[in-house]
């Protein structure tokens, strides 16, 4: 199957990019599956060493790039032009309040899916080679790490550092400055990193925090916990209780209950065993070949949907409790 992406940013990121990364790793796995892949994407796009071919995109009229024997077109957005082409949409944020999407569009979790009255949802998936795994001694339990926006209040940084001053340990921030670095010993905040230093991070951490305030879509700071071996405290909010279980890391349902879990390690973990299960669940192959599932009945006439899935009215920065 010939598989055609389009995609308007430099491919791929060195630094912070969650869309940009699922999208690298989706393309790699279509490859490792036997597919041929092409990008409509910005020139400065270096994907031709994976195997891709770049088609570099003509702002004005792209849609004539399309290659003749494309078999479908794969967007990470609805697409502003009526195409005759089948075609699959990849959302991966929430939409703005009462936006509406394409009958073809697929979410990346079932709550995802849900919150915009859809029915079909891929998890996102990486390439886990490009984590390798780092056998380390037992965990002391007072290293903890966030990876995230640090200035977005729904990743909720201020809920970890008050957990952590509480319980006098530490948190090692990536994705952002804290200006409470500043005044406090135990609060290491690194800004935006690149692969390397946030796989350092992570290997001196003894666990993520990702308490969440709203509808989270998927998580990809989750496995790259995991990748680590990292158990994950996560609040209960959007895709987290489809992502963490027993073995993986702990739900809590409010600020005391994470307060509590940073304090005293809730349950023994096992890194190896979180690292394979994660392995097992969110692979960039298995991502792949549920998309080829899409592309197939997409190919035959169905659409994903039952009807045109739309965005609640709730505007989704607003925070959810904790």
């Amino acid at each position: 199957m010939h598989v055609v992406f389009e995609y308007s940013h430099p491919l791929p990121v060195l630094r912070y990019g969650g869309t940009e990364r699922v999208l690298i790793w989706l393309m790699k796995a279509l490859l490792q599956l036997g597919h041929r892949v092409s990008l409509i994407g910005h020139p400065e796009s270096q994907v031709a060493p994976l195997g891709i071919q770049l088609i570099p995109r003509n702002q004005q009229d792209w849609e004539s790039q399309i290659p003749a024997d494309a078999d479908i077109l794969h967007f990470q957005g609805t697409p502003r032009l009526e195409l005759a082409r089948p075609f699959v949409v990849t959302i991966h944020g929430n939409g703005k309040p009462g936006e509406t999407f394409h009958r073809n569009t697929v979410f990346i979790s079932r709550r995802h899916a849900q919150l915009h009255s859809a029915e079909t949802f891929v998890f996102n998936g990486m390439d886990w080679n490009e984590y390798p795994y780092v056998d380390r001694p037992s965990t002391d339990w007072k290293q903890f790490a966030f990876l995230a926006k640090a200035s977005w209040k729904v990743k909720n940084l201020r809920d970890c550092i008050r957990a952590c001053r509480n319980t006098n340990k530490n948190l090692h921030i990536a994705g952002g400055r804290s200006w409470q670095s500043w005044l406090f010993p135990s609060i290491h905040s690194y800004g935006m990193v690149a692969d390397s230093a946030k796989l350092a991070i992570l290997r001196s951490c003894d666990a993520l925090l990702f308490p969440v305030r709203w509808e989270e879509p998927f998580g990809i700071a989750i496995l790259e916990a995991y990748s680590q071996g990292l158990p994950v405290l996560g609040s209960s909010h959007g895709s987290l209780p489809e992502l963490i279980t027993e073995e993986s890391g702990l739900i809590c349902e409010n600020f005391e209950a994470f307060e509590q879990a940073i304090r005293e390690m809730p349950r023994q973990f096992e890194p190896k065993n979180i690292r394979a299960q994660g392995e097992a669940r969110f692979s960039h192959l298995q991502m792949a070949r549920e998309y080829l599932k899409c592309y197939e009945r997409v190919l035959s006439g169905e659409t994903l949907n039952r009807s045109a899935p739309f965005a609640p009215q709730k505007a989704p920065e607003n925070l959810l409790p904790f």
